[in-house]
């Protein structure tokens, strides 16, 4: 894999809508972003209302209200709700075309889609049937869209061992032809105990082939990421920003140039940084270390890519070469072949 492309600081831009255009334009790619997590307000509240038995509201505005999180904790517990929204297969297949639109709009050209099977599996939905509408819909975004679509099955960490023999199990057996990943989500502080049958899991996907891609130091301290360095093989890492809380973290994260899948609205949403002008991004590329922005779960933090992009401009000060360079880093850390991967930096390349 090639190196990441070196970011470096212009100052604030003070082209701001010439700036807002070329983001606009800029050809993207996203590692990091959720299935359930994308889905947009009209998509939830018309599940909301096919399922009112849920505590989801079937109001915009209580909904928007639903979706003030007070801290990680109690996002977690809206997400749960609203992932029980999704009960059949058919339901799932439109959650992953209504991502790829979205995407599409902001001229996202392939992306890593987060999904969560054992949530589904919970819901009574049937493995074989939960993939066979992950497929099709990998098909309608890239014939009707134009998007390349690839998975990252995701453990719900807070299940412990059960969560993680749902999901390896389901990765093993049916897996959708665009896997390409394994990963644990969730709240991190709910893994020490099921450390072991975390392990087991992601020992078992990278023997199949899938990359590691763990969410690791979002809401808990470095030792989370070394853990999923040195416990569950991680090939890149979701959100990694404890990092620069420990010195000889950075250093082996510079050494080795692991990517970092970096989300600074969410960690703001979630309380887990005060506020965008205090964020470690800046830092983290200052000190070297491989970045790559993406959006979470944008509807419930009311952002998109772009909008992480424009954040990237308008906060840290970052200009085109610096953005065109974060978007590069995204093409070299995704799992593309080398075809794909060619032709996406030329269009960055091209529109720089």
């Amino acid at each position: 894999m090639a190196g990441p492309v070196p970011v470096s600081f212009a100052g604030v831009p003070t082209e701001t809508t010439s700036l807002a255009a070329f983001i606009d334009a800029l050809p993207k790619v996203e590692l990091h972003v959720h299935l359930v997590g994308s889905a947009s307000v009209p998509t939830v509240l018309e599940l909301a209302r096919r399922h009112p038995d849920g505590p989801v509201p079937v109001d915009e505005r209580e909904l928007r209200a639903f979706y003030a999180f007070r801290d990680f904790p109690h996002f977690a517990e809206v997400y749960e709700a609203v992932s029980g929204l999704v009960r059949t297969p058919e339901d799932v297949g439109t959650l992953v075309f209504g991502v790829a639109r979205d995407l599409a709009a902001q001229n996202v050209r392939y992306v890593e889609l987060t999904v969560t099977p054992y949530t589904h599996q919970r819901a009574g939905m049937p493995m074989p049937a939960i993939t066979e509408a992950l497929d099709h819909a990998v098909r309608e975004a890239r014939d009707r869209l134009g998007v390349r679509v690839a998975y990252v099955f995701d453990i719900p960490g807070e299940f412990g061992a059960a969560g993680a023999r749902g999901t390896i199990d389901h990765a093993l057996a049916h897996p959708p032809e665009a896997l390409v990943g394994f990963g644990i989500g969730g709240i991190e502080q709910c893994r020490p105990p099921h450390r072991d049958a975390f392990r087991d899991a992601f020992a078992a996907a990278r023997a199949a082939g899938l990359r590691s891609l763990p969410h690791a130091g979002e809401m808990t301290g470095p030792e989370t990421i070394w853990e999923a360095i040195e416990g569950l093989g991680a090939e890149r890492i979701g959100h990694g920003i404890s990092c620069m809380d420990d010195p000889r973290l950075i250093a082996h994260l510079r050494e080795t140039q692991l990517p970092l899948e970096v989300c600074p609205t969410s960690n703001v949403c979630t309380g887990q940084i005060a506020d965008l002008a205090a964020h470690p991004l800046p830092r983290m590329l200052e000190e070297g270390l491989f970045v790559t922005l993406n959006s979470d779960d944008p509807p419930m933090f009311d952002t998109t890519l772009t909008g992480e992009y424009r954040v990237a401009a308008e906060v840290f000060g970052l200009d085109r070469a610096a953005l065109a360079a974060l978007a590069r880093n995204a093409v070299i850390a995704s799992s593309l072949d080398d075809a794909g991967r060619k032709a996406i930096t030329g269009e960055i390349n091209a529109l720089l």
